[in-house]
């Protein structure tokens, strides 16, 4: 009998049972919601983000947007939701309960506080203390918090990074983790930074900034608080190429772990980021919007998929596509090919040539209820075609010497 893959991963110092844990959100926002995420089967989690007591924390009301199309299926998610406004006293009560419960899960504390190296160090003593098996650093949080020189306020600032870095690594018991804001031009320079500050590992990414939309009835800015709103984090399936990107490129420039966070909805998403080089991943939106139950499907496409690959463990998959990443001055300008239409797949809809015809190079003919045909002479391989077919395998490439 063919033993199932081991998906088992090591990342730092913990020994986690899968690569998946929840990101530090509304879902561990208190222990007793840690606990259940446990129950349900998740490796770890990162807890919502912990503040000194004297920082005042407000709850929008509302605080959250969608868009989507009208099928109801949601692309993007966005916040304006801050850190946890929970005692430090009662997360430290909790940490202590969740860890006895759970002593074998991943417990990580996400942390946050103003400039002050004090601050910090005091906070990751704190709760390294407390029990948790890491520490996460919140340089990322994109609204709110920058505005009082906070989150990605730091995150956005080689120098701060390094400071509160090293403020951090002096009270802390545990490896620290630093967690980036993608809203900066480099995020490799950031990431190397932290590293250079002795950061054990990184997290990437925290949310996107930016505004989900406008209610065109109304005027009123999409989440709208008494009419008013404010740029917020967003999140969800929208963010996986922004995400993938950054974990690709913290992954080529340091030589610390990275976790993936971004976008992941379905356990594919999560073997994407593994490939460009995530040890672990972070799931957020997806568990906000199906629950904490989606840990099942997540596992059993994971270990379904390495088995199908023949992969014994999923440390075989890590970076995997690393190696394929390059400069765009370096992809072979001698490939040529042009697209090749399937007739007897194609069902005549002519999708693929109004595409090509106003966006692309009129390199397709149609004629109504005639299957559609390519002018390889035309065909520049842009791909438009091959997007917009809704027939799997009707459009494929053939290559040609030109």
């Amino acid at each position: 009998m063919v033993s199932k893959p081991d998906i088992s991963v090591k990342f730092c110092n913990l020994e986690l049972e899968s690569p998946y844990l929840l990101s530090s959100a509304p879902p561990t926002c208190t222990g007793e919601m840690i606990m259940r995420a446990f129950e349900a089967g998740w490796a770890g989690a990162v807890t919502k983000t912990i503040k000194p007591d004297k920082t005042p924390v407000y709850d929008l009301k509302n605080r959250f947007g969608v868009m989507g199309f009208e099928t109801k299926q949601m692309i993007l998610f966005e916040n304006i939701e801050e850190v946890s406004k929970r005692p430090v006293g009662t997360w430290v009560k909790e940490i202590k309960e969740i860890k006895k419960k759970f002593p074998e899960k991943a417990l990580i504390g996400s942390i946050m506080a103003e400039c002050k190296e004090e601050d910090w160090e005091e906070l990751a003593r704190i709760v390294s203390e407390a029990g948790v098996d890491m520490l996460e650093l919140n340089f990322g949080c994109p609204h709110g918090m920058p505005e009082r020189g906070m989150g990605a306020f730091i995150g956005q600032r080689a120098e701060l990074i390094q400071k509160l870095t090293k403020a951090a690594k002096r009270g802390s018991s545990v490896p620290v983790m630093v967690k980036l804001t993608p809203n900066v031009t480099d995020i490799a320079y950031t990431a190397k930074a932290a590293e250079d500050a002795g950061a054990d590992a990184t997290s990437a990414i925290n949310t996107v900034l930016g505004l989900i939309g406008i209610n065109i009835d109304t005027f009123e800015p999409i989440p709208t608080v008494d009419g008013m709103s404010t740029f917020g984090g967003l999140s969800g399936p929208g963010v996986k190429p922004i995400g993938l990107r950054c974990v690709a490129q913290i992954a080529q420039a340091t030589n610390i772990p990275v976790s993936g966070i971004g976008g992941i909805t379905t356990w594919k998403d999560a073997v994407e980021y593994l490939l460009v080089g995530a040890g672990c991943v972070q799931v957020c939106t997806a568990v906000m919007w199906r629950g904490y139950r989606i840990i099942s499907d997540f596992v059993d496409g994971l270990t379904n998929y390495l088995a199908d690959k023949g992969f014994s463990s999923v440390n075989e998959i890590i970076g995997k596509s690393l190696p394929r990443l390059t400069a765009w001055s370096k992809l072979n300008k001698d490939y040529t090919v042009v697209a090749s239409i399937n007739k007897d797949l194609c069902i005549k809809c002519g999708l693929c040539y109004v595409a090509c015809r106003d966006g692309g190079y009129q390199a397709i003919k149609f004629e109504q209820g005639k299957a559609a045909e390519v002018d390889e002479e035309k065909c520049d391989a842009c791909s438009l075609c091959t997007h917009l077919c809704p027939v799997p395998g009707c459009i494929t490439w053939k290559k040609v010497t030109k």
